[in-house]
């Protein structure tokens, strides 16, 4: 028998608990009924099962694999005469085998012919056919395995089961929504589909529907639950339901989406999701490490924005917070992508519903991850002490398949600056002119002595000013100051905001570097110093006494020398205390509250 099968897990771990062996079964070791000692060793009952409970004991063993399996052993101390092979089987009714590296579910298992329970959780299972399972099996979970198809789950079912845990599996196809139905399932009461592929919301909720008993249901995890429609959807199409998602369903919430289920040309395999930037700080001045000897050119300008990738389907519609709204803007922000279908540009309309942003720098389409992702920025601010974007992006993403995958891999956020350099323009025109204007002011000077009137110097000060240089900008020049990553996988697990601080971590000016850099050469120096000195000590004790007090001063006057500069280098590296560069980031899915909301976007 394979190692990876049920049976030979199982038939090792009844094994392991050694109910023939001591203190267990019949032996030596037990005393006799009449009282008469064979053996010097005899233990009673008591003194046997003691053994066995006593947690300090070499013969206890903790068996969570089943809540049968510490009683059998109590039985195998009291009446050991009845431990048959049958009787050990019939006597277990739950079995918790996880993480046991189960692939096979074999006909073994129809041997533990009263099992209610079983847990196979967390093993290798790729199916698992439904005519090897016990027929009074009432509790199935077979969650984190390797299901990719229900198709022998169903043949035949458990017919009384009331609880079946699917989640965390490769489940989702039209084919595994066929298998999830009141035809294979009239009992059940409880169903985990979390975490699965499951896309076609409406599909799924009308097979859901045809369970009669169904309860409870857990469907987080899945893409569709990232659409505006969920909850609202299921909490309508499925009357019946008490509990969606670990959470009770309220009379108030199941009264807010009453109708929802009616509208199904809003249900949309895309949503929207807002991604905001607040404010930034932490970023060193940069004007102290400015040398105020250097020239007037070139003029540095310097600016600062944050950039980000993010799943798209089509051009993300932005708005700046706090602005009025503009309906030409609004206009301006629909999709244009011929090959999206009508009800897809539909619920584009229905999600475009923040005003329109000025324009932001965006790259164009490049795959990452296998996912078709773009890079969008900020706007560029100058610096302060804290810049305050306020800026909101809302972008219509889709399928949700993909949606999840990236949430689940997270958003990867940096912040960048742009350096501008802007130099005087070169005019042949103008310089010639300004040559002649001299050569006739030079001219005028030795002809004419008289001063000029206050009048004629305020036009030759206009012009002087008219006549200063334009000045002519370089190609920007980028770089990247820090990136962060934002984990986005609670809002997969039905969470609605993200609201996360990017720590970029401590960027240092450049004098600071600078000043690291000469501290770091003073030492080199110091090192060179020191074997003159050792030089000069050897010469001493070799040439006169004048000479020796000669180097002795010398060296004393470098290492003085050496001992300030090093205390001004460290006060200059610890003056100043840097603090992190932080920047508010704020990721949120659109979620209707109520039909009538639904309702108004649709008209």
């Amino acid at each position: 028998m394979a190692s990876d099968t049920l049976s030979a897990v199982l038939e090792k771990k009844i094994r392991h608990l050694c109910l023939n062996d001591f203190p267990c079964g019949n032996g030596r070791w037990r005393k006799t009924k009449d009282g008469a000692e064979t053996a010097k060793a005899q233990m009673s009952t008591d003194e046997l099962l003691d053994l066995l409970s006593c947690p300090y004991s070499p013969w206890w063993n903790n068996e969570s694999w089943s809540p049968q399996a510490s009683a059998l052993r109590e039985l195998a101390v009291l009446t050991p005469e009845r431990l048959h092979t049958d009787f050990i089987y019939n006597y277990f009714t739950s079995l918790r085998i996880m993480d046991n590296g189960v692939s096979i579910i074999d006909r073994g298992l129809l041997r533990f012919s009263k099992l209610e329970e079983l847990v196979l959780s967390v093993n290798k299972i790729s199916e698992i056919p439904g005519k090897n399972l016990p027929r009074a099996l009432k509790i199935l979970e077979l969650r984190a395995n390797q299901l990719s198809s229900l198709n022998s789950l169903t043949r035949p079912p458990p017919p009384q089961l009331q609880y079946l845990s699917l989640g965390s599996n490769n489940l989702g196809s039209s084919e595994d929504v066929s298998h999830l139905t009141g035809k294979y399932w009239p009992q059940l009461v409880c169903l985990d589909l979390s975490d699965c592929e499951f896309q076609d919301q409406q599909a799924l909720l009308d097979a859901l529907s045809t369970l009669p008993l169904l309860k409870t249901l857990v469907l987080e995890g899945n893409p569709f639950t990232l659409a505006p429609s969920y909850p609202g959807f299921a909490v309508d199409s499925l009357p019946r339901l008490f509990c969606l998602d670990a959470s009770w369903i309220s009379p108030e919430e199941r009264c807010n989406f009453r109708g929802l289920a009616k509208m199904r040309d809003l249900i949309v395999d895309m949503t929207s999701a807002t991604v905001s930037v607040g404010r930034i700080r932490g970023i060193p001045d940069p004007s102290m490490s400015v040398d105020e000897k250097c020239l007037d050119f070139p003029v540095v300008t310097l600016t600062y924005f944050i950039t980000y990738e993010f799943l798209s389907h089509q051009t993300p519609v932005n708005s700046a917070l706090n602005n009025e709204t503009r309906a030409d803007t609004a206009s301006t922000s629909h999709v244009t992508d011929d090959s999206l279908s009508d009800t897809d540009l539909h619920s584009i309309k229905i999600c475009e519903r923040q005003t329109a942003k000025p324009h932001t720098e965006e790259t164009p389409h490049h795959a990452a991850h296998g996912k078709k992702t773009r890079l969008h920025s900020t706007s560029k601010l100058a610096w302060s002490e804290c810049m305050d974007f306020s800026e909101a992006h809302t972008h219509i993403v889709g399928p949700l398949g993909c949606l999840k995958k990236f949430f689940n891999q997270g958003l990867c956020v940096s912040l960048e600056e742009e350096k501008v350099l802007s130099w005087p323009a070169a005019s042949e025109d103008t310089s010639a002119q300004h040559s002649k204007s001299v050569k006739v002011n030079k001219g005028q000077k030795e002809k004419e002595a008289p001063a000029k009137s206050a009048s004629a110097r305020d036009k030759a000060k206009d012009k002087i000013r008219k006549s200063a240089p334009e000045l002519v900008q370089d190609p920007p020049i980028r770089r990247v100051l820090g990136s962060a990553h934002v984990p986005l996988h609670s809002l997969v697990k039905g969470g609605l905001k993200v609201d996360a601080l990017c720590d970029f971590g401590i960027m240092q000016t450049r004098d600071a570097v600078e000043a690291e850099q000469t501290f770091q050469k003073d030492l080199g120096k110091k090192t060179k110093d020191d074997k003159k000195e050792e030089k000069n000590k050897e010469s001493k004790r070799r040439g006169g006494s004048g000479t020796g007090q000669k180097n002795r001063a010398s060296s004393k006057g470098k290492q003085k020398g050496r001992k300030e500069h090093e205390v001004d280098v460290h006060t200059d590296n610890t003056s100043v205390q840097l603090e992190p560069v932080t920047v508010e980031l704020n990721v949120e899915l659109e979620k209707w509250q109520s039909a009538s909301e639904a309702h108004k976007l649709l008209l």
